[in-house]
């Protein structure tokens, strides 16, 4: 029975009431139902919110010992609740390589009851490690106990350092070697457990090593790498894992170094190109046995990009560098190379006093072999004298390429008949029959030869020199050398000077034309006129085309030369026809490189419609080294030119030694008999045979024949003895103006065109 009863409002909605029966008092709690079924739901909840997080979450009373662990606690160091529990943290992930420092400072302020977080390196219960991130809250209350997490930052930390610091590092463009350490002692500091080493792949096939621990580093001091696993990866093209050296049979001659150094683990990776090269290998040495950890591969893996982009980055500064101050073709250095190349020898030249000899070498009629060879054969003979060059000038020499068949030799310590020499051994080495492929070739070359301090103490007039002394070999007929002198630098000065002029001459009418006849053999009648180049100087008079014609080839001049006298030629023969004047034909010879042009056709038919000429009535003279071009577009402006009606003629012809056998490939319609043939007349058998060989082919394969450089009437009769159908000489005419070839037109006597 009730005796007595008290109700008081308790937390949460609870209900307590104090009864008495009995005299004795009693004490009892009402809880609605719901409430409590609620609080109990809300616990398990964040129970299993904590057993199910990746994190190790664990209370530590005051003196930081463990009074609850997680279940991520368990997963992730693999100690269950009862191995963990009264245990310091630091007990537990502790390792060979944990930083003992930061361990006691985590104690320091854990004891100490106030929040801290860090990062350090520890270990699990199976020995493997991880690097932690480690967070501790106080609790809010008086307990002075901490709240724990330990998060695996492992993958993170590694992306973060490596990536971080390395990447920077290539972004600076640090030397590949620095970079390549850098990756060494990052990983050996996230992973103290590691000893790393990185090697390239050498020309040769071998590696080298790039970056490793002092105590790894080849014995002999050389970078030489010969590490078994090392050699396997790079030849296997795959990773190569040896789980214990003591008793691997490929370590056997490097067994007891290793070993002596702790090391007992070895992984040995290919570093790969994106193409599939294998550019070096990455190899991780561990103090354990065993095959390598998930994370140590991860570590690989990431290393392996990082190795392969700073080598790719270092192969193509390498290519870039060698393309910069390199020729591709011959291997040799540059002009800009050989610039800096000279610098020292120059230096030291000076500092001792010593001579030093500056060639300047050149293939002659290089471009004739091109042409009837082909560029490959060329190129063979440019590689094959580029090494004789490097081999004949010794060690101490710098041998260059210079540019298209031009080579520089500076030569220290070679006095001038030192350098008399050499430049024999030169050109007996150029002279001697040369096998390309499947071809021997014959060459020359002409040599200018520039003496330091004698013809100059800078190399920049040093090679001026030089070059203008091989510039006058080459004239003087090549195949010989020619020390530089001071009369040649008067003949450049003049030579700039006819250049400028040149330019403004043909730009301001400063050009002729002249028109030498050439007549029928038979003396009755003009067979047509050959339109020939002059030019006055306004200082030195008279130039001869033997001297400005090569200047304008030089100069990039000929193709506008080339098109003026096409227009001139063009324009007085329409202006001869309109006044009545009958002059049947005008011949005009075009430059080679006009040939090239793909615009040619075209020029020449607008040309003709706009001075209202028939096709038949001009004739282009073109010189064997046209008919012999390799360039396609040369023989289609040929037979284009021929379709459209114009003539072709082929000048000097008997002269080279391939015009008979492409004779029949190209529309040629008339061939002019080289003038040094007709000055033998009387005086040669050899040469009227060659002229009788001439005239018969002309008439057997119905092509006209021009003999140019008639002077005698002893040379004349023969011709037309034998049948010459046109002549072209000083025996008949000079080259004249315009107004006095219609002079010299009008004092003959009277001419009818011939019938062609």
């Amino acid at each position: 029975m009730l005796l007595a009863a008290e109700a008081r409002p308790g937390r949460h909605g609870d209900l307590w009431l104090a009864v008495g029966p009995g005299g004795f008092p009693r004490l009892a709690v009402l809880r609605p139902a719901t409430e409590h079924a609620q609080e109990q739901e809300r616990i398990r909840l964040l129970s299993q919110a904590l057993d199910c997080s990746d994190n190790a979450i664990f209370l530590c009373d005051s003196q930081a010992r463990i009074r609850y662990v997680n279940e991520g606690f368990v997963r992730m160091l693999g100690y269950a609740p009862d191995e963990a529990l009264g245990k310091l943290p630091g007990e537990l992930i502790r390792g060979p390589h944990t930083d003992a420092a930061t361990l006691d400072r985590l104690g320091e302020q854990h004891r100490a009851g106030r929040a801290h977080r860090d990062h350090l390196l520890g270990y699990r219960k199976d020995g493997s490690p991880l690097w932690l991130s480690v967070v501790a809250t106080p609790l809010a209350d008086a307990s002075r106990s901490l709240v724990n997490v330990f998060t695996d930052i492992t993958e993170s930390k590694t992306h973060e350092v490596l990536n971080g610091k390395v990447l920077d590092a290539l972004v600076r463009e640090e030397p590949l070697a620095t970079s390549m350490a850098l990756v060494c002692q990052e990983v050996e500091r996230v992973a103290p457990d590691l000893r790393v080493v990185v090697t390239r792949r050498e020309a040769d096939g071998q590696l080298s090593v790039l970056a490793a621990p002092s105590a790894l580093m080849p014995a002999d001091g050389t970078a030489a790498w010969d590490h078994p696993a090392c050699m396997q990866a790079l030849r296997r093209g795959r990773a190569v894992e040896v789980k214990d050296i003591a008793s691997a049979p490929m370590f056997d001659s490097h067994r007891a170094t290793l070993l002596g150094l702790g090391l007992r683990g070895c992984w040995s990776n290919p570093i790969r190109s994106t193409a599939g090269q294998v550019l070096g290998t990455l190899a991780f040495h561990c103090h354990r046995p065993g095959p390598p950890l998930s994370w140590h591969r991860r570590l690989a893996e990431l290393c392996l990009h990082l190795c392969a982009l700073a080598l790719e980055r270092e192969q193509a500064r390498s290519r870039m560098h060698r393309l910069a101050f390199y020729d591709v073709l011959t291997g040799l250095p540059n002009r800009v190379m050989f610039n800096a190349l000279s610098e020292q020898p120059l230096m030291q030249a000076e500092q001792q006093g010593a001579p030093m000899a500056l060639l300047f070498v050149t293939l002659d009629r290089f471009k004739r072999i091109n042409e009837s060879q082909g560029h490959a054969a060329g190129d063979g003979l440019l590689r094959d004298l580029a090494r004789r060059l490097h081999d004949i000038a010794g060690p101490e020499s710098v041998v260059a390429r210079q540019v298209a068949d031009e080579f520089t030799l500076l030569v220290p310590h070679c006095a001038q008949h030192q350098a008399v020499t050499l430049c024999e051994e030169l050109l007996a080495m150029v002279a001697a029959p040369n096998v390309v492929g499947s071809m021997t070739l014959h060459a020359s070359a002409s040599i200018g030869v520039a003496m330091y301090p004698e013809d100059g103490r800078a190399m920049d007039t040093l090679l001026r020199h030089a070059d203008l002394a091989m510039r006058r070999a080459k004239d003087e007929g090549g195949g010989r050398f020619r020390f530089f002198s001071a009369d040649m630098n008067r003949l450049a000065q003049e030579r700039l000077l006819l250049e400028a002029t040149l330019r403004d001459s043909l730009r301001h009418g400063g050009l002729r034309l002249h028109y030498q006849p050439q007549v029928q053999g038979d003396g009755s009648s003009l067979y047509g006129v050959e339109a020939l180049l002059r030019w006055r100087h306004p200082h030195l008079g008279e130039i001869p085309p033997a001297r400005f014609v090569p200047l304008a080839e030089e100069c990039g001049l000929m193709t506008e030369l080339s098109r003026w006298v096409l227009e001139e030629a063009c324009r007085q023969h329409a202006d001869w026809r309109r006044r009545g004047l009958e002059v049947p034909r005008i011949a005009v010879n075009l430059s080679a490189s006009t040939f090239e042009l793909p615009s040619l056709v075209d020029e020449v038919r607008q040309l003709l419609e706009r001075h209202q000429l028939a096709p038949g009535a001009l004739v282009l003279e073109i010189t064997e080294s046209v008919m012999l071009s390799e360039q396609p577009q040369v023989p289609a402006n040929l037979h284009a030119l021929h379709a459209l009606g114009v003539r072709l003629s082929l000048d000097d012809f008997g002269t080279g030694y391939s015009s008979l056998s492409h004779l029949h490939r190209l529309p040629i319609s008339e061939m002019k008999l080289d003038r040094s043939f007709i000055s033998e007349i009387g005086h040669d058998p050899t040469a009227s045979a060659l002229i009788l060989s001439v005239l018969r082919i002309g008439e057997s394969l119905g092509k006209h024949v021009v003999a140019e450089g008639v002077e005698t009437e002893a040379q004349r009769r023969f011709l037309i003895d034998n049948g010459s159908p046109a002549l072209q000489g000083y025996l008949f005419s000079h080259a004249l103006s315009a107004d006095d070839f219609e002079q010299w037109l009008h004092d003959q006597v009277p001419l009818q065109p011939p019938l062609l």
